[in-house]
């Protein structure tokens, strides 16, 4: 084993000046004109808001004030998909969230990380897809690169770091198969 230095006083951050500035510019507009109101309350300014901001958000979509979205453009919601409150979507890297989709309070969707390999982590990131149907339990982790399927279910504090076939439910951390979802008729 050789010894390694790490010496990330030579670290750049490889986000663009415009992309700083414009992150800047939305915490400030969603903290002044979205933050306050009341949970679900404005649903139509909060989509309004984030689409000035380059999201892709169907007319049904709702968003809660207190969820956190790093930078709108890369951000998809489909019909009657739900971030709900203090939801953090950390979404360096595109997100995209399906119909009739679900995530619930609190949980952390991670677009981004750091390349371990290199001795100055510089960044590294893949989108995350929640397919429709699906839900995410509360103060879940999705991480970078993953698709949840089809109807899938993360329980609730699950830790995600790879693919979840379509209607099946997983948990804990890391989140392993627990059983399939089954739709009562």
């Amino acid at each position: 084993m050789s010894e390694t230095v790490i010496n990330l006083s030579h670290y750049h951050n490889a986000l663009s000046r415009k992309n700083q500035i414009v992150r800047l510019i939305w915490t400030v507009v969603w903290g002044l004109f979205a933050r306050p109101l009341p949970r679900s309350v404005g649903s139509g300014w909060k989509r309004w808001l984030l689409r000035l901001f380059g999201a892709k958000i169907a007319s049904t979509a709702i968003v809660y004030s207190s969820t956190k979205v790093y930078y709108p453009a890369n951000l998809v919601m489909d019909d009657y998909s739900c971030l709900a409150s203090d939801v953090d979507c950390y979404n360096v890297a595109r997100i995209k969230i399906g119909a009739n989709t679900t995530v619930s309070q609190g949980a952390y969707l991670c677009t981004a990380s750091h390349d371990i390999t290199d001795p100055l982590n510089h960044l590294i990131t893949a989108p995350i897809i929640i397919e429709d149907q699906a839900w995410v339990g509360a103060k879940a982790f999705i991480g970078m690169g993953v698709t949840i399927g089809q109807g899938a279910v993360v329980g609730a504090t699950a830790s995600v770091y790879k693919n979840v076939e379509p209607w099946t439910v997983v948990g804990g951390n890391p989140a392993k198969f627990l059983k399939k979802r089954i739709i009562k008729e």
